[in-house]
């Protein structure tokens, strides 16, 4: 569905540099700090940027080349697009309804009901985590086979998460040809939907790995100078300096506690992924 063939882009001093590839019918998940290069990537696949170097491909064509029909199979949403601040929900309406031959008026009122978004008022009177919730909505009510959302529950409160997750589970769910690509910083969001994580840091891919392995498997060592000395570093992913003595980040977190029961081993979510593989965790 997704596939970056050594793809390579240059701001100033930063670098992006990727290769990576999306299946079909997958929910992948996009972690990584601020300035990681996440929002790069999907502009490269989205085609609003060319790479310098390397080739994008989605639905097995160029991402330059993709035509308006092939964009009609996409659906977007960006924290930093949308719709003038101006116009009403109605208004959007008409205008998905002309944008989209199968947009699905139905779905999309039926939803702005239940996720209690206000037909007739102007999106500059939208909270933060409204506007989010209605970016969703449009990006999802015209059959697209690609979804890539960018931080889409920001700004919402638990409940209205938890709403637009399961909008999404159950958007897949319909068709399992259809693929999810999301960035978020609620790692809990993501532990719970996707099928896969892709770690990208200083615009590299520093790990790709199931969701369900990260969250069975991987943990964290606590150790002390001497207990570092004695570990087998065969399943040590990074470790790092600690007034106590070392972190060590593992992916099989049960091999250390059968075979040293005197160490520490915390769990291992998306998190500490994060933090770990970094250089953030304290």
């Amino acid at each position: 569905m997704i596939r970056m063939e050594q793809v390579q882009k240059t701001y100033g001093t930063f670098q992006f540099q990727v290769s990576m590839e999306i299946p079909q019918g997958r929910i992948t998940g996009f972690v990584g700090k601020n300035g990681a290069g996440k929002s790069t990537a999907i502009k490269l696949i989205l085609g609003l940027i060319r790479p310098e170097a390397g080739k994008v491909q989605v639905f097995g064509i160029p991402a330059e080349k993709l035509t308006p029909s092939d964009k009609q199979k996409i659906g977007v949403s960006l924290a930093e697009a949308g719709f003038s601040v101006q116009l009403t929900v109605q208004d959007i309406e008409k205008i998905l309804g002309k944008m989209y031959p199968k947009f699905n008026a139905e779905l999309f009122q039926r939803k702005c009901r239940e996720f209690r978004i206000p037909y007739q008022k102007k999106l500059k009177e939208f909270s933060t985590g409204m506007k989010a919730k209605l970016r969703v909505l449009i990006a999802l009510t015209h059959g697209a086979r690609l979804l890539v959302l960018d931080e889409p529950t920001a700004g919402m409160d638990v409940e209205a998460r938890q709403e637009v997750l399961d909008l999404l589970r159950e958007y897949m769910a319909e068709d399992e040809t259809r693929t999810l690509l999301i960035t978020s910083h609620i790692s809990s969001d993501l532990e719970t939907l996707c099928d896969d994580i892709y770690l990208i840091h200083d615009g590299k891919i520093l790990l790709n790995e199931e969701t369900d392995q990260i969250l069975d498997h991987y943990g964290i060592l606590k150790v002390s100078e001497e207990q570092f000395g004695t570990l087998d570093q065969e399943y040590l992913i990074k470790c790092q300096k600690e007034p106590y003595g070392y972190a060590c980040f593992t992916k099989d977190k049960q091999y250390y506690q059968e075979n040293y029961p005197g160490i520490v081993v915390e769990q291992g979510g998306i998190d500490e992924l994060i933090l770990m593989m970094t250089g953030g965790y304290h």
